[in-house]
């Protein structure tokens, strides 16, 4: 099959091969200058120039002299304002030398070429590095920004809708379902409450996560530096570059920085992610069990043949968009630790995909906050249930029994309600026969199923 695609820009959206440079493209155009390739040449630039002026300050090489105000200036301008025009030209010096590395130094030499001072010290960018050098320190900034601006702040934005639904709901009551049975009740508030809890204990591991970088040389032991420069405490100096940047230095490195930071880091991201899968599919679950309606907007359409239909269409893409996500960094999890011996590079095309599982997963958030505010509990569905299931309430009748003492009291419960569908006033005439003090059965009698939700309420409210 031939396609004629002389009429078709590269940037159509139709002819992307992934949905996110096509279907998904506008939802996440902001990703793009992190997590492009553009994006990782910024970054790379960023390391350079920083490491330069490091040298110049600290390097205790009279070669490569403090670089005044105006050098820093015109070298902080290349990094602050790397343009497309920039990237391109650096992926045209890659073209000839084949080196994505090499061509970040070659196009640094040549956009200083016309400054005196800088030429003076062209021969100190890159210096002592091998690539892994600035690839490992370009990636770990790529992932604090990712983490700083666009998935907590997605995460934050999911709570925002959460939390007022727990307290809003925190009274709603609902029969819960284990195994897919009837069971004791809840309140919608407090299922809510249970997804904020522990989406928050996973937010607080990823916010104080620290991101490992090294900066050592070919095989992790200076070897070259201290050759150019003994004198120099490189280990002081790389330690104080890397924390600069915001990362954590890693003394014990190969030619590679290990990438364990980056697998916990992935790990984290991974628990979040299946925490939404499961709240989606219980929210599919409850959806199709009516106890949440679904808002209608009379332009759209739920299927191509059954006019009636209004799907759950948020909470299943973003189930699909977080398995993919979570399919994807599992593999990084667990690839990135490894490389032979001293280096390999399977990790490298391993590490341009990062942004493409951040970015399924900050789609699948997106879909969530949407679905949400598409759903609002069937109250009187939820009521009408509650009332056809007075079995649920042989747990607290047996229970009170073992407190006073009356022997086989999970068994008189078992033999009356287990498999069957008890009414009010059956289970009201068995209460009355117990060897209770009239008090409990009075207490026992009041209970209804509705009520019958422990500490829901307050839980909900306090998340």
């Amino acid at each position: 099959m031939s396609l004629d695609t002389t009429s078709i820009t590269d940037h159509t959206a139709l002819m992307a091969i992934s949905p996110l440079d096509g279907r998904y493209r506008d939802k996440l155009i902001d990703l793009q200058a992190l997590f492009s390739e553009y994006g990782l040449m910024r970054l790379r630039v960023q390391v350079e120039v920083r490491w330069l002026i490091m040298l110049s300050q600290h390097g205790n090489l009279p070669e490569c002299p403090p670089l005044s105000q105006s050098a820093q200036h015109i070298l902080q301008n290349i990094s602050d304002n790397f343009s497309l025009a920039d990237a391109a030209r650096i992926k045209h010096i890659e073209s000839g030398i084949n080196h994505d590395v090499k061509a970040v130094e070659y196009f640094l030499k040549e956009r200083t070429s016309g400054n005196a001072e800088l030429a003076s010290v062209r021969e100190f960018i890159h210096f002592g590095c091998t690539s892994e050098d600035i690839n490992n320190l370009s990636y770990g900034l790529m992932l604090l920004t990712a983490r700083q601006q666009f998935i907590l702040p997605a995460l934050d934005d999911l709570l925002g809708q959460l939390r007022p639904l727990a307290h809003r709901f925190a009274s709603t009551a609902m029969l819960a379902r284990t195994h897919g049975q009837p069971a004791t009740p809840t309140t919608i508030g407090k299922e809510i409450a249970n997804v904020v809890a522990r989406l928050q204990r996973q937010m607080m591991q990823l916010a104080a996560l620290t991101v490992a970088g090294k900066l050592n040389g070919a095989s992790g032991n200076y070897n070259a530096l201290i050759v150019a420069c003994p004198e120099t405490h490189w280990q002081v100096l790389s330690k104080n570059f890397v924390d600069s940047l915001g990362l954590q230095w890693n003394p014990y490195t190969t030619q590679i920085e290990p990438h364990d930071s980056m697998a916990e880091y992935f790990a984290i991201l991974m628990r979040i992610n299946t925490i939404l899968i499961d709240f989606c599919r219980d929210i599919w679950g409850y959806i199709a069990l009516n106890y949440f309606h679904q808002k209608t907007l009379a332009t759209e359409v739920g299927s191509s043949i059954m006019p009636h239909k209004v799907n759950p269409i948020d909470f299943e893409n973003a189930e699909g968009n977080l398995g993919i996500a979570n399919a994807l960094l599992d593999h990084m999890a667990q690839k990135l630790p490894v490389s032979r011996w001293q280096r390999d590079l399977s990790d490298s095309t391993v590490l341009r995909n990062m942004g493409v599982a951040i970015a399924h997963g900050l789609l699948a958030f997106t879909s969530i906050n949407r679905g949400l505010t598409r759903i609002e509990p069937n109250t009187a569905l939820l009521s009408s249930e509650l009332d056809q299931h007075w079995e649920i309430l042989a747990e607290p009748i047996q229970t009170l029994l073992r407190r006073h003492g009356v022997e086989n009291a999970y068994e008189k419960l078992k033999d009356l309600t287990r498999g069957k569908t008890i009414t009010r006033d059956a289970l009201h005439t068995f209460i009355n026969t117990l060897p209770l003090p009239a008090t409990a059965r009075e207490a026992l009698c009041k209970l209804t199923p509705a009520s019958y939700t422990g500490l829901a309420e307050e839980l909900a409210k306090r998340i």
